[in-house]
């Protein structure tokens, strides 16, 4: 007993609380922010959500905290996004993350002459993959700086002039037609209130018979009125104003759009191998992630990490590649017959 209370205090569990981590976002989402209204945190006026200006300041906070730490947590294929695990445990990350980028680009029937923009384009990994491996002209965009520096570098040195990067907001993006697009771990960000909008302006932007792939967490239950007002952890100190919604609202969005839902793909388990695998890289580099970013942030980001691996294997949220095309004349859509065509040996 005496043991137990003394480990108690020395974590702090009795007395005042302990201070939050330093980490925390102060542009972080009230309820009372999500109908519009400007915010009035620590002092300060905060833009509105899913504004421009603060779905930039959203995004720099969760992802311009160092490429070298991202490189530590997810490997050398700076993927952050769910991998393909064919073969289940039995794989490893970098397979798994060639077999997802493989996987979308064939899901899009990519083909060489094609204009695929990449939405959310992280640090260029899948725009590299189909420029090199498919011959499409890619242009990628993204809110971080860090992603853009690295994207732009990595595409110097492996695929010179056929990906541009560009620091910019999807919404900003005018210079369609494009034949595919894709959407990876991006409309998280967008939010209940965006996401017809953000469905209609990807759905102008493409060509008649252009698909749209759309890779996103999903709730596995319709939402339900939050209880409270305050933020989650996850909310509070990794991703700000995200929102994570069914996959109902996802298709309503498309449909409103025009477009043609004609595939969905539930990855959930292979979430959770992904997320293990980088828990492992976390705690195999601890000593070098804690230098890169400190104490606070890589513990929050352990703890992050460890209980987004438990919520996908215990089935308390999914995620889901939604695959849409803009028909065109007479409802063509030049889709295959069968799923064939963008599963045959993927992860070989």
């Amino acid at each position: 007993m005496a043991r137990a209370a003394a480990t108690v205090l020395l974590e702090g569990g009795l007395g005042r609380p302990l201070p939050p981590p330093s980490t925390e976002i102060p542009t972080r989402r009230l309820r009372l922010g999500v109908h519009g209204e400007r915010l009035h945190l620590h002092g300060r006026e905060q833009p509105q959500l899913h504004s421009r200006e603060r779905d930039a300041q959203a995004i720099s906070h969760h992802y311009d905290v160092g490429n070298d730490f991202y490189r530590l947590v997810l490997g050398p294929s700076m993927v952050y996004s769910c991998g393909y695990w064919p073969s289940g445990p039995d794989g490893d990350l970098d397979a798994a993350q060639r077999g997802k980028l493989d996987l979308i680009c064939r899901k899009l029937g990519l083909r060489p002459g094609m204009r695929m923009l990449d939405v959310g384009c992280g640090w260029g990994s899948l725009a590299i993959h189909a420029a090199r491996e498919y011959g499409v002209e890619v242009v990628g965009v993204t809110l971080s700086r860090e992603q853009r520096d690295l994207a732009v570098e990595r595409v110097r040195r492996e695929v010179p002039g056929r990906v541009e990067i560009r620091l910019q907001d999807y919404r900003d993006v005018t210079d369609g037609p494009f034949d595919a697009i894709a959407s990876v771990g991006m409309s998280e960000h967008v939010g209940r209130a965006e996401l017809a909008g953000y469905a209609d302006h990807l759905a102008d932007l493409l060509v008649p018979s252009g698909r749209l792939l759309n890779h996103a967490i999903a709730a596995v239950r319709p939402l339900q009125p939050r209880k409270r007002s305050a933020p989650s952890f996850i909310e509070r100190y990794i991703f700000p104003d995200g929102e994570i919604l069914p996959l109902s609202d996802t298709v309503t969005a498309l449909q409103g759009a025009g477009l043609e839902v004609r595939d969905d793909e539930s990855l959930r388990e292979h979430y959770g191998l992904t997320l293990r695998a980088w828990v492992d890289n976390l705690q195999a580099g601890w000593d070098e992630a804690v230098a890169l970013v400190g104490v606070e942030r890589a513990r929050t980001w352990l703890l992050y990490l460890a209980t987004c691996a438990l919520a996908f294997e215990r089935g308390k949220v999914t995620i889901h590649q939604v695959l849409a095309v803009k028909q065109g004349p007479g409802g063509r859509a030049r889709m295959g017959w069968n799923r064939r065509a963008w599963t045959d040996s993927i992860g070989d």
